[in-house]
């Protein structure tokens, strides 16, 4: 048997992120990552202008720079046959408010994940187990969760205790469902495939571009050296969509994107195409006596406005600031946990809010056909009053509610040293 302060379930960003804070505050945190390295393809790679403050916040900011990285400065729908783009988002506009980095960086998820091992690794009460995954809670008596046991991938279990477990396992969270925790599902009608196309000479590479089709919706992010793909259709046919074949789905793109014709057969084969089941979902209460779920695991975002990553970021940040005095004290109650969720609530609300105002008032009527322009209001505003397109801007960058990093765990940048490219691990 094993004891740690903390026990974070998944290391993804929000899991990586509270355990650098907490480990920053000298509270001992352990991550369980069930996978050997953060090698996964298509996750969410967009970094906002409030993750790049946090991350200027706790010092990273130089190392952040030196990783591969390209620039998203603004969102723009096509108007027209000749495919003329209007400004909707332009985050140019945010730094006459202020804001440091007036742009989404897009970085490969597992370079992230990464610098903030390496962080973590500098914090002696910081451990991160690779290869080690939670299979099921451990329920004391009473009903408290007391912690988790683990399989490693050489098939051997133990046993973690832990004073909190904290669920960042995402949208199918063990932790949460080991918990016996209610969730609201939001009906959502449509998956995401994503794939990527080349980039040639020429090529935009600032806008983020939402193309729209007739049953179908495209949604195109500049990357560097390759265009990542977000093809928007029916839920539930992805093994129609892949029994139809490869052949049929280069001639949809092409339909939708056509600027991009030229290259769709670069897709050599379905396999080429990952599907996303996108879900909509909240928590009802994000804790019970020893558990508390934040990212994924308390609310499934929709990839509508790439959110879900800051949000859960932000999360993480709330529950470290919140929560780490209590955990050096060994005091962590009901009411502490509670606290986590009342300051991150609205912002949750109000973006999951505007997801499904986009979801009833566009995806769903491109996918039944009924609409394939843009919505005409929207066009009417940006058009009259082009400095509007700073308002999307704020929302999707900044957000509702931005956390900055809390005082213990501010620290100022450091040089930029020779990085090893696999992820550190302690213990």
């Amino acid at each position: 048997m094993e004891r740690t302060t903390c026990c974070i379930v998944g290391g993804g960003p929000a899991g990586m992120v509270m355990g650098l804070l907490l480990a920053r505050a000298g509270v001992e945190v352990t991550v369980l990552e069930k996978h050997g390295d953060f090698l996964r393809d298509f996750r969410g790679d967009t970094v906002h202008p409030s993750t790049l403050a946090l991350l200027d916040d706790l010092g990273l900011d130089d190392r952040f720079a030196s990783l591969p990285q390209s620039r998203l400065e603004e969102v723009a729908l096509p108007v027209d046959e000749r495919q003329t783009m209007l400004r909707i988002a332009d985050f140019r506009r945010l730094a006459r408010l202020g804001v440091r980095h007036p742009y989404i960086a897009m970085v490969p998820q597992w370079d992230l994940l990464n610098l903030l091992a390496e962080a973590g690794e500098q914090e002696p009460t910081f451990t991160l187990r690779m290869n080690t995954e939670a299979t099921e809670l451990i329920h004391e008596p009473g009903g408290r969760i007391g912690g988790v046991r683990y399989r490693t991938a050489d098939g051997t279990t133990g046993e973690l205790h832990a004073d909190l477990t904290v669920a960042c396992d995402g949208r199918t969270s063990m932790a949460r469902a080991g918990a016996g925790m209610d969730v609201t599902e939001y009906p959502v009608s449509f998956d995401a495939w994503w794939f990527r196309l080349p980039r040639h000479d020429g090529d935009d590479l600032a806008a983020l571009s939402p193309r729209l089709g007739r049953g179908r919706v495209c949604v195109v992010i500049p990357r560097e050296g390759y265009f990542q793909i977000a093809y928007l259709g029916p839920k539930g046919t992805d093994a129609e969509l892949r029994a139809a074949g490869v052949e049929a789905f280069r001639r949809d793109v092409a339909e939708v994107v056509p600027v991009l014709a030229d290259r769709v057969d670069t897709i050599a084969s379905m396999d080429d195409v990952k599907h996303l089941d996108v879900r909509l979902n909240l928590l009802h209460d994000w804790h019970t006596d020893g558990l508390l779920c934040i990212g994924d695991a308390a609310h499934a975002m929709s990839p509508m406005g790439g959110v879900g990553i800051n949000l859960a970021v932000q999360d993480a940040v709330a529950a470290a600031t919140l929560l780490a005095e209590p955990l050096r004290e060994h005091r962590v109650t009901g009411r502490d946990l509670a606290a986590v969720r009342r300051r991150r609530l609205l912002p949750t609300r109000l973006v999951q809010g505007l997801q499904r105002f986009m979801h009833r008032n566009t995806v769903d009527r491109v996918l039944t056909g009924d609409q394939v322009e843009p919505p005409k209001a929207l066009l009417r505003i940006m058009n009259t009053v082009p400095q509007a397109s700073v308002l999307p801007a704020l929302f999707i960058g900044v957000g509702v509610r931005p956390e900055r990093a809390p005082a213990f765990a501010r620290r100022p940048a450091t040089p930029v040293a020779a990085r090893d490219t696999e992820p550190v691990e302690k213990g």
